[in-house]
């Protein structure tokens, strides 16, 4: 997945904005909380890094190409970064990020979910 199409499928999520940040990072937001990291890549296919389950966790960061994304999980939090081949295909790569979206929208208090029209 390229930087375009990381952007354009983030930005087809409901209630998100997209910031540039920690070191040119694009990184995509729902209700001001971050779902998606998308950078620190040499190339144009940036490392995504997304947070998951407690299951998907343990799950994920033992598959070629995905860790534990560096500092946040080192901090205890339930973040995955798809960093290299062979990772996930693109399908299940837009998978955990629309999760990832679901799993941060969660929470949000109930009054931002109603005022961004999420979980209805």
């Amino acid at each position: 997945m390229t930087y375009d199409e990381y952007n354009a499928f983030c930005a087809s999520l409901p209630a998100t904005t997209k910031v540039i940040q920690w070191g040119g990072a694009h990184v995509w937001k729902v209700g001001g909380k971050v779902f998606a990291i998308g950078g620190w890549s040499d190339d144009d296919k940036p490392a995504i890094t997304f947070k998951v389950s407690p299951l998907s966790y343990d799950i994920l960061s033992e598959l070629p190409g995905l860790r534990p994304a560096p500092y946040l999980a080192s901090r205890g939090m339930l973040w995955i970064q798809h960093y290299a081949e062979p990772g996930l295909s693109e399908e299940d790569l837009k998978d955990y990020i629309r999760e990832s979206h679901r799993i941060v929208s969660l929470g949000l208090t109930k009054k931002l979910q109603k005022e961004l029209g999420l979980n209805q």
